[in-house]
């Protein structure tokens, strides 16, 4: 059975301290409570060890916002998969459409990214979407399926079960516009039949998808209703326990 999950992705934002004091908010505002969906925080490389030592991660899962796609050597700056899950964090999100953007991260680079945060134990949360041009073009559902068939699909179906999706209408990050309850349900059930005819309908039905494109405490519910989206991943709303936790309870 797939998981509901809401993820927080804190991007380049917070000073070690205030990333610390933000994860035991959050962790306060959950003890107690029961939640219908996992909770996540993607906080920079110099949060983890930190953040993964202060708090109960069966509460909250730690994510890195990347790894490198090298398994270790001279490649000065670089974060190894291996590195990231010494930390304790046990999730790396990838394929970002900031990374592909101002980075260059290719299908082909996420590949090598994949492959090792599997080979470290990391789950990945796997970031696919178009920009405003393609999907104005029509041409968004192309550029989806090929994001996934190019970095994904060398995956056998037991690997492949191990991923998160995020599916981010990049149009929608960041601009206060977002896609409409219908927009991501059409997209999310077009990637649930395209990881079918790949893996088949039992890895489909069991793969999370998750909306990231300026989910907020005012649409979360609507969004998460829709019976192909399990969940968000949460970028400006999730630097502030008060906006972060009404997207968790919208389950």
């Amino acid at each position: 059975m797939r998981k509901n999950i809401v993820a927080g992705n804190w991007k380049m934002n917070n000073t070690l301290q205030e990333g610390l004091n933000l994860a035991k908010d959050l962790e306060a505002a959950l003890k107690g409570k029961k939640v219908n969906c996992e909770v996540i925080i993607g906080t920079p490389f110099i949060h983890l060890a930190s953040i993964a030592s202060s708090i109960d991660t069966k509460l909250i899962g730690i994510s890195a916002q990347n790894c490198a796609d090298k398994a270790s050597g001279a490649y000065t700056g670089e974060v190894s998969a291996a590195m990231v899950a010494s930390t304790g964090a046990k999730y790396v999100i990838l394929g970002h459409s900031e990374r592909r953007t101002y980075y260059g991260e290719t299908n082909t680079i996420l590949k090598e990214k994949v492959a090792l945060a599997l080979a470290n134990g990391l789950t990945p949360i796997f970031c696919i979407g178009e920009v405003l041009e393609e999907r104005n073009s029509g041409k968004h559902f192309d550029v989806v399926e090929t994001q996934i068939r190019e970095g994904l699909f060398n995956l056998p179906a037991e690997d492949f079960r191990k991923i998160v999706l995020a599916y981010e209408p990049v149009w929608a990050i960041g601009t206060g516009v977002t896609a409409t309850s219908g927009q991501a349900q059409e997209m999310h059930a077009f990637i649930r039949k395209t990881l079918a005819a790949n893996y088949g309908e039992s890895v489909a039905d069991d793969t999370s998808i998750l909306y990231g494109g300026s989910a907020n405490a005012g649409n979360a519910k609507e969004l998460f209703s829709n019976p192909d989206v399990d969940g968000g991943l949460i970028g400006g709303a999730s630097l502030s326990v008060d906006k972060f936790m009404p997207i968790v309870e919208a389950f």
